[in-house]
């Protein structure tokens, strides 16, 4: 990855840009396979294209979802006029690909995207800030999560246009917390006070599960909560890597010790955690809201499985409760956010791109949310005549897989207010000190995640493996300058 985007910047002067009234010839270089709605290539593809059609990148890959995003499209062209021609790519192959075609001066006019690759791109000139930031001002900045906007942004602009996302939660069996007299997991204090009193190792029930896979993204994402709550910060403003920060050394210390003491004997991951928490075998989980409609047994593929459950597959979902912030000793009420971004493409069509993204956030917008309920939350709440708009017409949808149902049937009007008011307060590690491109290599070679399951192993200190995630980090920086 970093040497990936080592190279955008070289690569980006040799993007040619669309004119308005001239065809234009364009090149897309592949790596990978890049599924259109017509075909699959595995190599060079060129094709003649009108002016007035502009590209649109999406890592949405899943039929469904490109079902619904190829009919916004069609509602775009029938009240504008331009065509768009879909791409999806698979989210891992997309900094690659974008490089490649950077090279082709083949850039997109428009790219869906996740928060982690807007910074980077925007540092090496592969996004038209300019134009996303005017397309913000166009909707109504104050139309959109201001946090979401913070994360997107870049020398005091916007570089992509927030579309929707999730923050992570971590979720608590609310039966046995209020039987065992146990206030709300909010900090980390009452999480090891909870996990420590809920833990029954002889039943094979734990107070917590949490991912300590070291070879996930997942991994990182999950400390990574626990890392913010405690102000253990990726960089200093001026840039400067602090992972080896008191701070930092008491959140690997907690995190590693939290699980050691109250966790399962176990590798767990995305799919291990959440089969433990659909078992009925952990009281607590930290996972992503897209678990809410599994929760209530509406996807076949994921269905809890916990005693009580049989009798009501929706138990665990009438019986949890929902921390999105939590805070630790030295820090304050913190929540991982991930967002996913509308970029502009340097050098493109950026006018009729503007018009698309600006569609795509009314007129298309409740239409896109219906992809995933419990997984897209709206970035923008709603318009200048109407301040709640899309939040509202989100709380209508259904979710749910093989069965819908609206979310507030299991779990209540309040929790979905206090998620929707969580929007403004996402965080992450790097994003506002913009070191974009340090994540993105961060989350390529998972430093963090290795050491932390060096702790977990007993072959390191929480002291020492902050002091090697540091140098690690340090070299991922000097390898980007």
């Amino acid at each position: 990855m970093r040497r990936v985007l080592a190279l955008i910047g070289a690569l980006a002067l040799v993007a040619g840009a669309c004119s308005g009234d001239t065809v234009t010839e364009t090149v897309i270089v592949t790596e990978t396979s890049i599924v259109t709605e017509t075909n699959t290539v595995t190599s060079i593809v060129t094709e003649t294209v009108e002016a007035q059609e502009i590209t649109f990148w999406s890592t949405e890959t899943q039929p469904a979802r490109l079902e619904i995003t190829q009919g916004i499209i069609d509602g775009f062209t029938a009240a504008s006029g331009i065509d768009v021609r879909l791409v999806s790519i698979d989210e891992n192959s997309l900094p690659s690909i974008m490089v490649s075609n950077a090279a082709a001066g083949t850039l997109p006019d428009v790219v869906f995207h996740p928060v982690d690759f807007t910074i980077g791109w925007a540092a090496n000139g592969l996004l038209d800030t300019s134009a996303a930031q005017a397309t913000v001002d166009a909707l109504g900045a104050d139309t959109f999560s201001q946090g979401a906007l913070g994360l997107a942004s870049y020398e005091g602009s916007v570089a992509a246009v927030p579309s929707d996302g999730w923050g992570q939660l971590l979720i608590y069996r609310k039966d046995l917390f209020d039987a065992a007299g146990l206030d709300a997991p909010d900090t980390f204090a009452k999480i090891e006070a909870a996990a420590a009193a809920l833990t029954d190792p002889g039943n094979d029930f734990y107070g917590i599960t949490a991912s300590n896979d070291a070879s996930q993204v997942f991994t990182q994402q999950t400390f990574e909560h626990f890392a913010l709550a405690n102000d253990c910060q990726l960089t200093d403003d001026a840039g400067n890597v602090t992972l080896d920060s008191a701070n930092c050394v008491e959140a690997i210390e907690f995190y590693t010790d939290l699980l050691d003491n109250y966790g399962a004997p176990a590798t767990e991951g995305v799919v291990e955690t959440r089969a433990r928490y659909f078992a009925g075998k952990a009281a607590m989980i930290v996972w992503s809201p897209f678990i809410m409609d599994e929760m209530a047994g509406l996807r076949d593929a994921a269905l809890p499985t916990c005693a009580e459950c049989g009798d009501d597959i929706a138990f665990l979902a009438r019986n949890s409760g929902f921390v999105p912030s939590f805070a630790g000793p030295s820090g304050s009420p913190a929540q991982y956010g991930q967002i996913s971004n509308l970029g502009i493409g340097a050098g493109t069509n950026v006018e009729a791109a503007s018009q698309f993204i600006q569609y795509w956030l009314s007129d298309g917008y409740i239409q896109w949310l219906t992809t995933s309920v419990e997984g897209k939350f709206p970035m923008r709440r709603g318009t200048a005549d109407n301040a709640t708009e899309y939040i509202d017409g989100w709380r209508t949808l259904e979710t749910g897989v093989d069965r819908k149902a609206l979310l507030s049937e299991y779990y209540g009007d309040e929790l979905l207010t206090t998620l929707v008011q969580g929007l403004d307060n996402f965080n992450r590690w790097g994003f506002p000190q913009g070191q974009g491109q340090l994540v993105a290599a961060v989350y390529s070679s998972l430093p963090t995640v290795k050491e932390i399951r060096n702790v977990l192993d007993g072959s390191k200190t929480a002291a020492e493996a902050a002091a090697d995630i540091q140098t690690l980090v340090q070299e991922e920086q000097d390898l980007l300058e």
